[in-house]
């Protein structure tokens, strides 16, 4: 099995004036472009056939660096950017809301817990939303290209919502001003796709 870069499903500069087209076009062809390379390389070298990129993940701690940071990179790009849209922001509705609710106590809670998790991992990373085995709703943060799935994670669970809090995200039009740009994601969320993976899965 190889894997492949997908295009995305709106133009890069689809998502200004929250993420310019720059970044976008540089984020997608160069940095995920080179996570999906190095990912077929690696797996090529070590003859190593994977049944499918979850899979991987959730045993990451048996492959090498080279697997676990490339099939990482790949997989929480490709996250990315399906709960990024053009038309996005607002609010979740329906049956992710109640549990937001639920587990938070409301939007504005999870919004600020969501927050100071991408605003505080210290240098590379990124800041989720999960679903836990117990079905809770929870906020983590992961170190460079690590997410939930994986079993070298401190927090475990479903990835439903991703921010990429790497440099090379945002540094073109913010520079080192990563609230800001934070900030921005809120205007940008494809709710209806974040729902969607929460009624697959719960």
């Amino acid at each position: 099995m190889s894997y492949e870069l997908k295009e995305l499903p709106y133009g890069y500069d689809a998502l200004f004036p929250y993420i310019d087209a720059e970044t976008m076009q540089i984020h997608h062809t160069k940095h995920h472009a080179g996570y999906v390379s190095k990912l077929n390389a690696a797996l090529k070298e070590e003859n190593i056939q994977p049944q499918s990129l979850e899979k991987l993940l959730t045993g990451i701690s048996g492959y090498s660096a080279g697997i676990r940071n490339n099939a990482g990179g790949h997989y929480n790009h490709s996250l990315f950017w399906s709960v990024l849209s053009p038309e996005g922001g607002g609010k979740p509705s329906g049956a992710l809301a109640e549990a937001i609710d639920r587990d938070f106590g409301s939007f504005g809670a999870f919004q600020e817990a969501f927050r100071t998790a991408a605003a505080s991992r210290f240098g590379s990373g990124w800041a989720w939303l999960i679903l836990t085995s117990d079905q809770k709703l929870k906020v983590t943060s992961t170190p460079n290209q690590d997410n939930p799935l994986m079993d070298v994670a401190e927090v475990r669970g479903l990835p439903l919502l991703g921010l990429d809090v790497w440099e090379h995200a945002y540094y073109l039009k913010y520079q080192n001003k990563r609230p800001e740009y934070i900030e921005a994601f809120w205007h940008i969320i494809n709710w209806s796709e974040v729902e969607k993976r929460f009624g697959n899965h719960s």
